[in-house]
């Protein structure tokens, strides 16, 4: 078994909440992930920060962050995407790589590495910094247009989380 048909079987452990199952193959494959998030193959290290949001690997996160400093785009890319679906139900998780996160909406010289940034700050706490930044940017013209209007909607639902306590 590869680590993507690995990750793939423990999704769907998760998806049927079999957790001891899960453990399972957390530990099995434990080493194996680690091995490929440092891969010299940024292919292999773009699979491997996917298989951590696979795994609901919440204990790789200090793995991720690193995964957000990558020199490849799709390996940081990856790592948004993992760090979006671990951080759905724990807003800390986007709240401790906050600066991290919006100085890649900011100024990630990948443009689809920008708008997965913003999309995990919808994640995290509504802080007035990052609804500042965010509304800043869908309203620069000198932005690309789906980053405006993905920067706008993480915004404004921010902003209305923020009103709402």
């Amino acid at each position: 078994m590869t680590l993507a048909e690995a990750a793939a079987r423990a999704d769907e452990l998760a998806s049927a909440g079999d957790q001891k199952g899960l453990a399972t193959l957390r530990q099995q494959w434990d080493e194996e992930l680690e091995h490929a998030a440092r891969s010299g193959d940024y292919r292999i290290r773009a699979q491997a920060y996917r298989a951590i949001a696979q795994f609901r690997f919440r204990q790789k996160l200090e793995l991720v962050r690193r995964g957000l400093q990558d020199e490849s785009p799709a390996a940081r890319g990856s790592a948004l995407i993992a760090l979006e679906g671990l951080s759905r139900d724990h807003p800390g998780d986007v709240n401790g790589m906050r600066r991290l996160l919006e100085d890649m909406a900011r100024g990630d010289p990948n443009l689809a590495v920008r708008r997965l940034a913003i999309v995990c700050l919808k994640n995290g706490s509504p802080a007035r910094e990052t609804v500042t930044l965010l509304l800043g940017l869908a309203d620069d013209d000198e932005q690309d247009a789906e980053l405006r209007k993905t920067a706008r909607a993480v915004g404004l639902a921010l902003q209305k989380r923020a009103n709402m306590k």
